[in-house]
């Protein structure tokens, strides 16, 4: 069952799309699951970076440029 909708919500909504012309209920369809992707996408992007900050942080050769941060940049032409 769906977390936060309700079970008539999802009802209601599902009969909805039902009376939407063919098009209309692909196109419904289609984006939905463009939504799905890309929410499971930016979890698996989030999931990688916590994975790979913790690596960053204990590693001193991957920061030790950061003691440059606060140093003024000239660009040499």
């Amino acid at each position: 069952m769906l977390p936060k909708l309700k079970k008539m919500q999802a009802n209601q909504i599902l009969e909805e799309i039902a009376r939407l012309p063919m098009a209309k209920r692909l196109y419904v369809v289609e984006k939905t699951m463009s939504l799905i992707r890309r929410a499971s996408e930016k979890d698996e992007m989030k999931a990688a970076a916590e994975l790979l900050y913790s690596e960053y942080i204990g590693d001193e050769e991957l920061t030790i440029f950061t003691g440059l941060d606060l140093e003024d940049f000239y660009e040499a032409r």
